[in-house]
């Protein structure tokens, strides 16, 4: 899981330009066997009737089966710190 979740991190932060708390908060899926794939809730059900409609068998996973992760991004005035809420952690600077 681990790089397919680099993966959508870096999606969603360069390409989508989401902020890093965004990019942490939003639901992940993982690429199983075949045409298996496992998404966690939070996704659109035209997502799920989609990839359906392309062939993939969709499996529900727990959101505890996709990895955790806390980012630091540098900003030019700064940093900005996340921390998602699969896990437990928290973004703390001085």
């Amino acid at each position: 899981m681990q790089p397919q979740g680099h993966v959508q991190l870096m999606i969603r932060l360069f390409d989508y330009h989401q902020n890093p708390q965004a990019a942490l908060d939003a639901p992940r899926w993982r690429v199983l066997n075949n045409l298996d794939v496992a998404l966690e809730p939070g996704f659109d059900p035209k997502v799920l009737n989609d990839l359906k409609d392309r062939g993939h068998s969709i499996k529900h996973m727990d959101a505890t089966e996709f990895g955790g992760g806390q980012l630091i991004y540098k900003m030019a005035d700064g940093y900005c710190g996340a921390s998602e809420p699969r896990k437990d952690g928290q973004a703390v600077g001085f």
